[in-house]
């Protein structure tokens, strides 16, 4: 045998091996990839598991809350006072607050006068004030003088927008930040002291310092007599926060808000139900609205 062909074999030998060695780095990178892709699939699921828990039981403690404002013995019920309440419902840990919608304004039935009051004491000037409390008035359809549309519509666009009071209930709060002259800085002062689920008037004893001075300021300035259509004396209207703390460190808060009395069916009467988002708006101690109707 010549050397030729010896070298030849060899060089293709070579060759091959290579080849063999970079299938087999080939192969490696590929396992690897898939195994981290595996193990991220099952880490989302576990995550997405463990928040589905953890919501499970905030949604419970809802539901135990609502059956226990529900008694038939007052004295049985939770008192509905802002407080803390924890438990435990199945691997999560609950805190929930019992809070009465009664405690906020809500702007789409509140009197101009209160509604003045409110931004008086958040801030605005007397003028500013009485303007902005009679464009809420207005927007929401409760203006006590309302004007034509076509008039307001033409206000609006004379301050350069495309838009017009709709005249009618607000679908949520962050809709006030279109009324004519609301800023931005006056809608962030009285957001938290607002609520679409309250009565008309609130109650006189509320815990919110600032509601409690703008009731005070506009009986003050407007005496008046109590407001009709307010709710019966034994249905109160209740928010319920319930905050989860779940396996795998998931947390999550929820919140519903109902009316509860021996009057409704089954004792109580759901009026919005979601997820309290702490950028868009209250925490379980910063009261308001969070949901559209």
């Amino acid at each position: 045998m010549s050397r030729r062909p010896l070298a030849t074999l060899r060089r293709n030998g070579g060759f091959a091996l290579i080849i063999v060695l970079w299938t087999l780095v080939l192969i490696g990178f590929i396992v690897a990839h898939l195994t981290a892709s595996g193990r991220t699939e099952i880490q989302i699921a576990s995550n997405l598991l463990n928040n589905s828990v953890a919501q499970a039981a905030a949604d419970g403690a809802i539901f135990e809350a609502l059956f226990n404002l529900s008694d038939p013995q007052p004295e049985q019920r939770w008192p509905v006072d802002g407080r803390p309440r924890e438990f435990a419902i199945g691997s999560s840990r609950v805190t929930v607050w019992l809070q009465d919608e009664a405690s906020w304004i809500n702007p789409d039935t509140a009197s101009p006068a209160l509604l003045e009051a409110l931004l008086r004491v958040t801030g605005s000037d007397p003028e500013s004030g009485r303007r902005l409390a009679v464009a809420i008035g207005e927007w929401v359809g409760s203006a006590p003088s309302p004007r034509p549309q076509a008039a307001l519509l033409a206000e609006y666009q004379a301050a350069g927008l495309d838009y017009g009071p709709p005249g009618g209930p607000l679908e949520s709060l962050d809709e006030l930040g279109r009324v004519l002259g609301m800023t931005p800085a006056m809608f962030a002062a009285i957001r938290p002291h607002l609520t679409l689920f309250g009565p008309a008037q609130p109650n006189l004893a509320t815990p919110d310092p600032i509601v409690a001075a703008a009731l005070t300021m506009a009986s003050q300035a407007n005496p008046v007599a109590p407001l009709a259509n307010q709710p019966p004396p034994d249905i109160l209207t209740v928010r319920i926060t319930a905050s989860a703390s779940g396996p795998g460190n998931a947390r999550v808060i929820r919140f519903a808000v109902a009316r509860t009395g021996p009057a409704l069916p089954q004792g109580y009467q759901t009026l919005a139900w979601g997820n309290n988002k702490a950028d868009t708006g209250p925490s379980a101690d910063t009261p308001g609205e969070t949901l559209t109707r």
